[in-house]
């Protein structure tokens, strides 16, 4: 499932943690809210490919160097304690709820 809202998570490009999350997480706080339809979280296609889990968001921008994200793939963050999904539209992560 996925958020009406989303930040940026400070530090990255393209890492993006809905506005409802709780936990601590470094967003950007001064920075814009992007809408689910600004990252057209909607052309997200309905089969998601899970992959190993990531030890923190840095992590995931790193997978293009050996690990090349395809769209759908999702991976488990464990410093956030959750979930994201690759959208190739955006070139970036955004978290499932």
């Amino acid at each position: 499932m996925l958020a009406d809202k989303y930040k940026k998570m400070a530090g990255t490009s393209a890492v993006f943690l809905s506005t409802d999350y709780t936990g601590p997480s470094p967003v950007e706080r001064d920075g814009p809210v992007w809408s689910a339809r600004e990252l057209h979280l909607d052309e997200l296609r309905p089969h998601l490919n899970h992959k190993p889990p990531m030890q923190n968001a840095l992590a995931l921008e790193g997978l293009e160097e050996y690990d090349q994200p395809q769209e759908g793939d999702v991976r488990f963050v464990e410093s956030v304690g959750a979930e994201f999904v690759y959208s190739a539209r955006i070139q970036g992560w955004v978290q499932l709820l």
